[in-house]
């Protein structure tokens, strides 16, 4: 168990193609300070620093043959760093069969590091022979032959996220058509179809922020049928999206202007599933678009 006071370390290594690149990705999504193909030689440089900020309390390595000409300072280093009583570290090997590499290899159709001027089942061979006295002193050994990279992430959390659970994120966020769709959108919604406020004199120069336009919107008896609808929806998919391994989810509500209907339905959804315990942002992107063109014209 890790101590109040200590740095937790985690050295990610393992066989090229054996996944790697979503296993730290996986320790990011925990909240670990990541760092990808650091050189052995500066491993005992880099956790002093970590100490010393203070502020860093969890570290996840790649440690891998990338960095191959340093490679044999590796275990000295890892000495050195263990002997520390201000760190706790921990090896992550990943592997997998030499035929799934081989595999995973020829579809990505990449090099292996150690197989430039060569055969790519000889530059396996030689990885693995120079990786095993990694291999043998790792804490967690992940043999990802027959692992889908979510199955990786899900194990890589059970193992080393004392939470349990992979962290997710929602973003709801309202805009206007009139200025594009938002590209990093997951699910996007349009409601231009419900009554526009922006016909009323008063409520023109308003937002869907304000009561009186929010009433507006949701006294239609349309918005009240579609929004039961569309969160009874939502509410029956995001579990599917979390058990998927998805981190974060963009719902994006879009009406002409992103002013008046999108703004008071986005905030809406955005605090009712804030109240079923979700993790979320509420944004909105185009509120004063509307503001800035009466200013400027």
């Amino acid at each position: 168990m890790q101590g109040a006071n200590l740095l937790d370390v985690v050295i990610v290594s393992g066989m090229s193609g054996a996944g790697k690149t979503v296993a730290i990705q996986a320790f990011e999504d925990m909240g670990y300070f990541c760092i990808d193909n650091l050189p052995p030689a500066l491993l005992n440089k880099f956790l002093h620093l970590a100490l010393e900020a203070g502020n860093i309390t969890k570290v996840a390595i790649v440690i891998d043959l990338r960095a191959r000409v340093f490679y044999n300072q590796l275990l000295s280093s890892l000495a050195e760093v263990e002997s520390l009583s201000q760190i706790q570290t921990r090896i992550l090997f990943l592997d997998a069969t030499d035929a799934q590499l081989v595999d995973r290899y020829k579809e990505t159709r990449r090099s292996h590091p150690l197989a430039m001027d060569g055969r790519l089942v000889n530059g396996i061979t030689k990885e693995r022979r120079l990786l095993k006295p990694f291999h043998d002193r790792a804490a967690t050994v992940i043999d990802t032959t027959n692992l889908t990279p979510r199955q990786l992430r899900t194990q890589i959390f059970e193992y080393f996220d004392q939470q349990k659970d992979i962290p997710f994120h929602i973003v709801v966020m309202s805009f206007g058509f009139k200025y594009g769709v938002p590209i990093d959108a997951d699910d996007m919604m349009d409601v231009r179809f419900l009554p526009n406020p922006y016909y009323d004199p008063i409520m023109k120069r308003q937002t869907g922020l304000q009561k009186n336009v929010a009433d507006y919107v949701f006294n239609q008896p349309a918005t009240r049928k579609f929004y039961q609808q569309y969160l009874q929806l939502l509410t029956s998919i995001l579990p599917q999206y979390q058990r998927e391994g998805k981190t974060m989810l963009t719902i994006a509500i879009g009406c002409t202007g992103g002013q008046h209907r999108s703004v008071a339905i986005a905030q809406k959804l955005g605090e009712d599933l804030q109240k079923l315990n979700y993790s979320v942002d509420i944004s909105h992107r185009d509120i004063y678009r509307y503001k800035e063109s009466v200013k400027h014209s």
